[in-house]
């Protein structure tokens, strides 16, 4: 069967910080998938803040995400502090892709990496909206 396999970039647009709680830990006593999501969604959230948007308005339009990709890479812990690193590539006609990858941040050690598909939405509409050039043009690699 075949893995995802997904190719980071080498610079990155964004970079937070989120701690580990003991309600992101499940059974096994690491770093829940399911998760795991939640803090990378988390993430997203910042990206978009850092500037100067929030997903429901990117330059009048707002966002959905399309489709998502992860690769675990290593187990993660209650205290342990995640790096995320976002970076918007792979522009099309309407969306993007976001790479992003965590890590332990004492450590340096590689918990995953992902794709998130987004897709530009008007919510007044409800149709999609194409790529804000203002957007594409500010993350320009």
């Amino acid at each position: 069967m075949a893995r995802i396999h997904i190719e980071l970039p080498e610079r990155y647009h964004f970079s937070t910080e989120l701690p580990l709680y003991s309600l992101h830990i499940n059974y096994g006593g690491h770093l829940d998938n399911a998760l795991l999501l939640t803090l990378v969604s988390e993430a997203r959230v910042r990206f978009f803040r850092s500037l100067g948007y929030t997903e429901l308005d990117v330059e009048g339009v707002g966002i959905v995400v399309a489709d998502a990709a992860v690769q675990y890479k290593s187990e993660a812990f209650p205290g342990e502090v995640m790096v995320v690193e976002k970076a918007a590539v792979d522009f099309g006609k309407y969306g993007c892709d976001l790479l992003w990858r965590m890590t332990d941040q004492t450590s340096g050690r590689e918990v995953a990496r992902g794709k998130t598909g987004i897709v530009f939405l008007d919510y007044g509409t409800r149709k999609i909206a194409p790529v804000p050039m203002a957007f594409k043009e500010r993350l320009s690699l």
